[in-house]
């Protein structure tokens, strides 16, 4: 009944995608969202899945091979990881990815990453990485690796689809619209590459404060409104032959 209910608001909320072909003839940056333990691996911390899950294995390995491509041919890549004080909560969220402990780093498939030349690390605490890349001088880290790299597309991927992926999204967007980010020009959502978690209904039921969160559906809805937002989302990502 629940899979028939989804399919139900899916088809009243259709998500055309495309294909997208990576050329070295645009310049496009790779941006992964919050792809550490305390969200992707299975019983590291609060928000952790607490056993495997397809969605966000499948994201794991889309952005690990995306990554692969960019550092290979040396293409920018921007990485936030979701890292908090233990003494500032974000609310309503329990205590998660606490800076200085294994929740707040890499997933072990891509700490490699760490010592790539073409890899910006940042760590955020907040969900939107737009704000998270404050710096107290007012500069922001993310908006000066889009100029400096002078990046003309953005693909993001990550984790999850409708949080901290959507808030992303959604500033990056309005930036862009207000000429805050040239000459960036289209941030693409690669819907394989994202994921959410799962929280069903009766197991929401018993946690005081927690809403239901059908993890197939808000990940279509994260989509939606992404697209809805000015995003271009795809379903399929390649490299073109001449890169």
């Amino acid at each position: 009944m629940i899979s028939n209910t989804i399919d139900m608001l899916k088809s009243e909320l259709p998500l055309e995608q495309e294909a997208l072909i990576l050329s070295g003839d645009v310049k496009t940056g790779l941006v992964l969202v919050d792809l550490v333990n305390g969200f992707c691996t299975v019983g590291a911390g609060n928000l952790a899945p607490t056993q495997p899950d397809k969605q966000i294995s499948e994201m794991v390995d889309e952005s690990v091979r995306l990554a692969r491509v960019f550092c290979d041919k040396k293409w920018p890549v921007f990485a936030f990881l979701d890292s908090h004080h233990p003494d500032i909560p974000e609310p309503p969220y329990p205590p998660h990815c606490i800076i200085g402990t294994d929740e707040s780093k890499l997933v072990p498939e891509l700490e490699w990453m760490e010592n790539e030349s073409n890899v910006t690390l940042r760590r955020k605490d907040c969900i939107d990485g737009v704000l998270g890349s404050i710096e107290k001088d007012g500069s922001n880290v993310f908006m000066d690796w889009v100029k400096s790299n002078q990046i003309k597309n953005i693909l993001v991927v990550g984790i999850c689809t409708d949080i901290c992926v959507l808030d992303f999204v959604s500033s990056t967007l309005s930036a862009r619209n207000r000429g805050f980010l040239a000459p960036l020009q289209d941030v693409f959502v690669y819907s394989c590459g994202c994921a959410t978690y799962d929280l069903p209904h009766h197991v929401a039921r018993s946690i005081k404060g927690a809403l239901a969160h059908p993890q197939e559906l808000m990940h279509h809805i994260g989509l939606y409104m992404a697209k809805g937002r000015g995003a271009k989302v795809v379903s399929e990502v390649s490299v073109g032959a001449l890169c």
